[in-house]
């Protein structure tokens, strides 16, 4: 049994890493060489129009792919490039312009893994006869009796699970994370060890077709039609001011409402059927319940018969909840303390036990039930 608990010598394991261009996933592909195995680099192109920010960088642009390649060619591995546009516009870009159009706050990072990385490229691994597909990504992956479990990184900070919740059993059993169980810090010095011309590469910061963060911006490429003038309504009803449109707003907001008020206001829900913002104050934005849809379930029935932890935003923390299940749905309610909770976010899964946190799956939220007031 090799490292990659693969039954196979290294030198006759075909593994393909994942290769965004950045440092992550450039030495991910170096220790795989290093280590023996046979490596093929595959670069997903998937947006054009990516450019980089003053802030940090997006991934997917073309800068990302000349960098996978030179690391390719100086760790001697073959390397592909993969045009996935039309397949990123259609599942990731033009998902997120209905969810958010919908009022919602959408999470294409967990669309693109669950599409184009996930399926696509572990359908492509799969074609090329490969043992296992590599990424990047901080989590975990434990195996036990041919059986593998997600975990959370050991890097907390770092951890990327919450992205990753939509990973299905057939996909995780193949899939490899080497970086699950280091610091960030030691994967810079390992590209400074290697000389990799990434090695002080910046993190990719915002959505690879979301330019400086800018949402609407996008929204008004696509969808330009959106931008309605609407009401905004106090949770008794009554109009305090106008809006141009519900795209520009996401729950908890409390900069940009434009509204003079003795107390702050935020953002409690967005109803994008009326095209109307509700405001509110802070304590409105607590939310004790939510209603998931179109699940993925990867831990065991018991797992959920005591209380589960969960994470309803990537950087955020656990919260002890109960969770109740329906066909594909759930009802989770929530045990701590947590706010500004939004549909469309994704709600993630955790048990704890002797190896850490692990992945128990999760859903897409549908539903809030907050301090007066349900969405």
């Amino acid at each position: 049994m090799n490292s990659l608990g693969i039954n196979k010598p290294k030198k006759e394991t075909k593994v393909v890493v994942a290769m965004s261009g950045g440092v992550d996933s450039s030495v991910v592909a170096a220790l795989m060489k290093q280590e023996g195995y046979d490596v093929t680099g595959i670069t997903l192109k998937l947006y054009d129009d990516a450019k980089q920010s003053k802030e940090g960088r997006q991934c997917c642009a073309g800068q990302d792919i000349m960098d996978a390649k030179r690391v390719a060619e100086k760790i001697n591995i073959s390397h592909e490039i993969l045009y996935y546009q039309k397949k990123f516009k259609s599942e990731v870009i033009d998902s997120f312009i209905e969810s958010y159009v919908a009022g919602e706050t959408p999470i294409p990072c967990v669309q693109c893994n669950q599409t184009v990385k996930f399926r696509d490229l572990f359908k492509y691994a799969k074609d090329l006869k490969a043992d296992a597909l590599i990424t990047g990504h901080y989590v975990s992956r434990i195996q036990k009796n041919g059986h593998a479990n997600m975990y959370r990184a050991k890097d907390h900070s770092r951890d990327q699970s919450y992205f990753l919740f939509n990973t299905t059993q057939d996909q995780l059993n193949f899939l490899r994370f080497p970086l699950g169980e280091i610091e960030k810090s030691e994967t810079r010095l390992i590209a400074k060890k290697l000389n990799l011309n990434v090695a002080n590469k910046p993190d990719s910061q915002d959505i690879c077709f979301v330019p400086n963060g800018d949402y609407s911006s996008v929204i008004k490429k696509f969808r330009p039609e959106s931008f309605k003038k609407g009401k905004i309504i106090d949770l008794k009803g009554k109009i305090i001011g106008e809006h141009d449109g519900i795209i520009n707003f996401t729950i908890g907001q409390r900069k940009g409402i434009k509204i003079s008020s003795e107390k702050p206001l935020y953002v409690i829900n967005l109803d994008a059927e009326k095209n109307t913002v509700i405001v509110g104050s802070k304590q409105n934005l607590e939310v004790k319940e939510i209603h998931l849809r179109a699940l993925n379930i990867l831990g065991k029935k018991n797992d959920f018969d005591r209380i589960v932890n969960i994470k309803v935003r990537s950087t955020g923390r656990l919260l002890k909840s109960n969770i109740n299940f329906a066909n594909n749905s759930a009802k989770v309610t929530i045990l701590d303390k947590e706010t500004g909770i939004s549909p469309g976010q994704a709600c993630v899964f955790y048990s704890k036990d002797e190896t850490g946190d692990k992945v128990l799956g999760g859903g897409w939220i549908d539903k809030i039930i907050n301090n007066k007031l349900s969405t």
